[in-house]
């Protein structure tokens, strides 16, 4: 029996900035999540008397996943095991997540407006998550996905 080998074209520069292009769209949409779900926590409900840190750590959340599960399908098309792949992001999220959270709230008690820390926020999410799905998380992994 012969097994068929899945080319991982991975790292030609082509697949690169096509991945980067899917990543940055994708991450614009996980973006527009987490906007949104800030907003609705920070302004809307007020369910944290506008505390800067629990609507951000919520609003993450939620465009984690989003982000994870489009660019694992679509941007790198991976087959690797999701609760290993999915156990890699944590363990980014449990670096990023106190240092974004601490620096966040330090800046708003600062007086820089919540939406402005929160964009600079997100594009440093942007460059560091790519950076970590593309070496870490799908490595070996790329293009496996049928």
């Amino acid at each position: 029996m012969s097994e068929k080998k899945v080319e991982n074209t991975s790292g030609s520069k082509k697949t690169v900035v096509i991945q980067a292009i899917k990543f940055v769209l994708f991450s614009a949409s996980a973006g527009m999540i987490q906007a949104a779900v800030f907003a609705l926590l920070h302004d809307v409900v007020r369910a944290f008397n506008q505390s800067y840190w629990p609507c951000y750590l919520i609003a993450l959340v939620c465009s984690v996943v989003w982000n994870f599960t489009l660019n694992r399908n679509f941007t790198f098309r991976s087959a690797a095991n999701v609760p290993v792949a999915m156990t890699k992001i944590a363990i980014y999220y449990c670096i990023f997540t106190p240092l974004s959270t601490l620096w966040g709230d330090a800046l708003e008690k600062l007086g820089w407006n919540a939406y402005v820390i929160l964009i600079l926020t997100m594009f440093v999410n942007l460059v560091t998550e790519f950076c970590v799905y593309k070496f870490i998380v799908f490595r070996n992994s790329e293009n496996t996905r049928k």
